[in-house]
């Protein structure tokens, strides 16, 4: 009983009844791949398993109005446009009369739903191209029958069906009630279009789907549920990971009006997974109330094991964690050999914080919990998780949990964990089957959060009489995400290590990598780009440094580092198993890294003479089967006083479905990138975190933007290629190319972030 409208799903009901009613409902159903390793790090909330299982659904109504339901969330990616466009131009559909809907959870029916991974398009192109043209030959099919005319004579065209020599056509409409009665096509059969017949995918202006609802405010996200007679909750949780309520006094919070219960949450055992963290919960007549409530309550709290963890301290030790050897994760050759016949021998370290998702629309999620079953309205980018949570949680079967996935303004990962659904369902339980909306605040939000991992990168490297580099050694040191899903792991996992680490793939005989131990002392999740954030900077900074100390260009040094056009075999050092995919179809391909750096580097002029105080600083890196390279402009003035009049990104993804989408996304990365290296930390001191709102955890504002950012798609028709990613990918080179560019503008060398007021001068 919902205040806004229900959000349409096409249900195994559905299916059967849309057959026998004159509905065409088409569903390809693919044989998921199993992995050991989810199983092992946390099961469906870090699986891929979309390369063969996206259960799609497609109907035509009688009317015409073709139905495609997405099973991935909409968070400001465009997705359900893209997919729209492609189940279009292989329908032969007008894409004005396509609608698509958003799925509910149900892994089941519809495959994996976990939108990470920049994986939307990348392991739906080609199912989405095949649901589309089985569709596309069962209509054919049918006209050919009514007209009594052999199949080959009829063409789809423009929403419809056609007979070239007689001029008969037949609206889709019309045809799919007998359609739907025909067996669907062997994937052999199948006649998918060729790249010159596409008349969305790969074109510029296609105006999103959701916009209407977009602009006109109609459009539903989670913040904006509402459900008959709910009440509205906010949570007092322990300030330190790990710690538990000792006791409470909730006298004056009662007093509050609106306030009508408070409930304590017990605390999960460590690791907690993705658990609610416990705490004392107000429940209220309105959010205000709740809030105000929370403010009274006394809460005297046992901060358990990290109460002493400080960002400062912590930084040390893992500053001594790498001058020190660990457990090697790659070795090729004799390291120790040629750094010690080395004529030149060069090494840094660099630092990242935490940092916080911080999406504008902040964790929130609305639940009923009745003996009958739970309902929860969100934004998540993973139903899956909140089922698979409630499921267990209140011993209920599966298929008594719907999720209803509702828009998300922002999510980075954040939203891909199901503990504010668990919290939101706990309390309306704990109410009766009342249903409760639970809102995070901004402080909620940063001091609670799944953080993205804080690391040190210590690289040196040897070098012949020439200045190539004989050795490489990278110690990278940092807080694995699998603490959460196993007691006290101090090694980064296999799939974070792939992220740039042990797959560099520059040309150099003698390459070892190394990851000391480190232990984890809060939330460590999923954050846009994740591992490679690091790793790059590291890496791409560390190349500006040696070509800085040969007195080399360092695009060009760069580009020796890459050397000749070749296919690396990454089997053995890849994140696609996490993906659901065969790292065998995804080889470091060197020329496309190569392109995307010459392609930023003469797009932004490199070599251009520039004013006093202005410099370009480059950085190019392979994540998720993407390769993106960055050219940033910076100005620093003689205060130092940090611009950015430019910024230059080539990008490599191979096809391009939805070029406007791309272009967004990297813009966007590109600014992400920009605030993350120059404001972006979450630090602690005695466990808490010390940021609260957005004045502590700044982002940057239009006033500190680039000035201009210039995106340069490469090789946008490579359709014969595996699809690359795009949302994340975008994000890890900006960071060094803007270190590299600050330090050929004024000379100073940025090997730890924040950026903040290092370059300030009295």
């Amino acid at each position: 009983m919902t205040a806004f409208p229900p959000l349409t799903n096409v249900s195994r009901r559905a299916v059967l009844f849309g057959v026998a009613t004159g509905v065409l409902v088409l569903t390809t159903r693919l044989s998921p791949p199993a992995h050991a390793q989810e199983k092992k790090y946390g099961g469906d909330a870090m699986a891929g398993g979309l390369k063969d299982d996206p259960r799609v659904f497609l109907s035509i109504a009688d009317d015409g109005t073709v139905v495609l339901l997405c099973n991935r969330a909409e968070m400001g990616q465009g997705i359900r446009t893209s997919w729209g466009m492609v189940v279009a131009d292989e329908l032969e559909a007008d894409l004005a009369r396509v609608k698509v809907v958003q799925s509910k959870g149900d892994q089941a029916l519809y495959g994996n739903q976990n939108t990470d991974g920049s994986r939307s398009m990348r392991h739906h192109f080609e199912p989405l191209r095949r649901i589309a043209a089985a569709a596309r030959q069962m209509l054919e099919q049918e006209a050919a029958a009514r007209w009594s005319v052999p199949v080959v004579e009829i063409k789809s065209e423009n929403h419809g069906v056609v007979h070239g020599a007689s001029g008969r056509r037949l609206d889709f409409g019309a045809l799919a009630k007998g359609a739907a009665a025909r067996p669907v096509p062997a994937r052999e059969t199948l006649a998918l279009k060729g790249q010159s017949q596409f008349r969305y995918i790969g074109k510029d202006g296609i105006p999103l789907i959701d916009n209407d609802g977009f602009v006109t405010g109609k459009a539903v996200y989670g913040i904006d549920a509402r459900v008959d007679g709910m009440a509205y909750a906010v949570i007092a949780r322990p300030p330190v990971y790990g710690g538990k309520v000792k006791s409470f006094d909730a006298q004056e919070t009662l007093k509050v009006p609106g306030v009508l219960k408070v409930v304590p949450i017990d605390a999960p055992a460590i690791p907690s997974t993705f658990q609610p963290l416990g705490g004392v919960a107000v429940v209220a007549e309105n959010t205000f109330a709740a809030i105000k409530g929370r403010s009274r309550l006394v809460i005297e709290w046992d901060d358990g094991p990290n109460a002493s963890y400080d960002s400062v301290q912590y930084r040390k030790s893992m500053e001594a964690a790498a001058g020190k050897p660990g457990k090697v994760v790659r070795n090729n050759g004799d390291v120790d050999a040629a750094l010690a016949g080395a004529a030149r021998r060069i090494e840094a370290s660099y630092y990242l914080p935490h940092l916080a998702q911080a999406p504008m629309e902040p964790p929130t999620a609305t639940a009923r919990v009745t003996s009958e079953g739970c309902e929860v309205w969100c934004s998540v980018q993973n139903p899956e998780a909140i089922r698979t949570d409630l499921a267990r949680r209140f011993k209920m079967p599966l298929d008594r949990i719907v999720v209803n996935a509702l828009l998300l303004g922002g999510g980075f990962g954040r939203k891909s964990k199901p503990d504010f659904a668990s919290e939101a369902a706990i309390l309306s339980h704990a109410m009766g089957g009342r249903p409760v909306k639970l809102t995070f605040t901004r402080e909620d939000d940063l001091q609670h959060s799944f953080f993205h991992t804080a690391s040190v990168e210590r690289v040196e490297a040897g070098l012949d009489a020439a200045g190539k580099p004989v050795a490489w050694l990278h110690r990278t040191v940092a807080p694995t995400i699998l603490a959460l899903f196993a007691p006290d792991p101090k090694h980064e996992a296999p799939f974070e290590l792939a992220m740039g680490a042990v797959d560099m793939p520059f040309a150099i005989a003698n390459v070892r990598v190394e990851n000391p131990e480190a232990a984890a002392h809060t939330r460590v999740g999923w954050f846009r780009s994740v591992s490679n954030i690091p790793h790059a900077f590291a890496v791409q900074s560390f190349v500006a440094e040696l070509a800085a100390a040969l007195g080399r260009d360092p695009k060009d040094y760069l580009l020796e580092l890459i050397g000749p056009d070749r296919l690396i075999d990454a089997t053995s050092m890849s994140d696609a198993w996490l993906y659901g995919e065969d790292p065998k179809r995804y080889p470091f391909d060197t020329g496309r890294l190569r392109r995307v750096t010459e392609k930023a580097a003469g797009e932004a002029g490199w070599g251009r003479k520039l004013p006093e105080g202005r410099g370009l600083g480059i950085a190019a890196h392979r994540s998720f089967v993407s390769y993106a390279a960055v050219v940033v402009e910076a100005a620093v003035n003689a205060r130092g006083v940090l611009t950015i009049p430019r910024v230059d990104i080539a990008f490599d993804c191979g096809g391009v479905v939805n070029p406007d989408r791309v272009r967004s996304q990297l813009e966007g990365a590109v600014v992400q990138g920009i605030s993350l290296a120059m404001l972006g930390e979450i630090s602690f001191k005695n466990g808490r975190v010390e940021q609260k709102n957005f004045d502590g955890y700044e982002l940057t504002r239009i006033d500190a933007s680039p000035a201009e950012i210039r995106t340069h798609l490469v090789d946008t028709t490579a359709f014969d290629k595996p699809l690359g990613g795009v949302g994340e990918p975008g994000v890890p080179p900006v960071a060094p190319a803007l270190a590299n560019a600050i330090f050929a503008a004024c000379g100073k060398r940025i090997r730890s972030l924040p950026i903040r007021d290092q370059l300030r001068k009295a």
